[in-house]
């Protein structure tokens, strides 16, 4: 069965993607978005979230979309038959992140990140992106080239283009 993980930067087209993949391919789908953050955007207690990861990537098939914690994503990655990396450039995310912000802020969101009603602190929001960016992207970019040298399937999506016609064709 098909387990596919989709990472990538915070405002990237990851959650979109994976329900759109979901639909497509008739896999079940999960945003760890829901699983690690609680209604006030404060973590959920590691035991919970832990549990509930566990729980999902022992399922025979997913799609799974998001960060969390490095340690999860390494289950994840471990586990998924198919890696697909958002790895677009800094500004975009920035740009992405504006764009949703300013929709959640006017009530015109669709799918809210976590499910949340209420919309993250732009300044704490900004800050994640750009630690995201300069801390974990290497870190995504390089176990995916591990998990490819492996033999497992890896998709880069590297710009806005690029996500479009993979959300076409996938």
């Amino acid at each position: 069965m098909a387990r596919i993980i989709i990472l990538g930067n915070t405002a990237g087209g990851k959650s979109t993607l994976g329900r759109q993949l979901s639909r497509k391919r008739g896999l079940p789908y999960f945003e760890i978005d829901r699983l690690y953050w609680q209604s006030d955007w404060s973590v959920a207690p590691r035991d919970v979230y832990e549990q509930q990861h566990t729980d999902i990537i022992e399922q025979d098939a997913w799609i799974v979309d998001g960060g969390g914690d490095l340690p999860s994503i390494h289950a994840r990655i471990e586990r998924a038959t198919e890696i697909i990396l958002i790895d677009m450039p800094l500004w975009v995310h920035f740009w992405l992140a504006a764009e949703r912000q300013m929709a959640w802020a006017s009530g015109t969101i669709e799918h809210p990140p976590a499910g949340n009603r209420d919309m993250p602190p732009t300044g704490k929001l900004f800050e994640i992106i750009w630690t995201v960016d300069r801390e974990w992207m290497p870190r995504l970019r390089a176990l995916c080239a591990e998990q490819e040298a492996m033999g497992k399937v890896v998709t880069r999506l590297k710009s806005i283009d690029d996500l479009n016609a993979y959300t076409q064709s996938g």
